[in-house]
């Protein structure tokens, strides 16, 4: 197997591409075994400061106007990245996206009201409150089984 590294000045993050003659099992559990490392914490700023976070501390990641900011249980930090760019780097079995304007972790969602006209409501450690928009309910209901009880389904 040949390895060969291209330093890119400006380039955000690595990315990986692997040439072959033909697909193979190995080649397939070579790209999944990688694709993981894309799961690694989340940079953010506090002020001046820079961290990295692990992406289980975050509840949700949200646009507030004047760029995108990362909630956890104790803090808001500001993230550089912009939503879609999040979506891409998130773990898709933990974080899903509620409206064009917020991605929650729904290992911190601890409670779904679904009201009598048709919205979503998730609390997010039993204080967050976060709202499904309209775009995004049937994707929402099927990532959290809530379909209707009748066993029939209306599309």
């Amino acid at each position: 197997m040949e390895v060969e590294i291209k330093v890119e000045p400006g380039r955000l993050e690595p990315k990986i591409v692997i040439l072959s003659g033909e697909e193979s099992d190995e080649l397939l559990r070579m790209a999944e075994s990688l694709s993981w490392l894309a799961l690694g914490p989340i940079p953010v700023s506090r002020g001046e400061e820079k961290l990295l976070l692990p992406q289980g501390e975050f509840l949700r990641f949200y646009a507030d106007g004047k760029g995108v900011s990362a909630q956890t249980a104790g803090e808001t930090y500001t993230v550089r990245l912009r939503l879609y760019e999040l979506e891409e780097r998130l773990d898709k079995a933990r974080f899903v996206r509620i409206s064009n304007s917020e991605i929650v972790n729904l290992d911190r969602v601890s409670a779904v009201d679904l009201s009598l006209a048709g919205a979503i409501c998730m609390t997010l450690d039993g204080r967050v409150r976060a709202y499904v928009s309209r775009r995004y309910m049937r994707k929402i209901k099927e990532t959290l089984n809530l379909g209707r009880r009748s066993g029939r389904e209306k599309d």
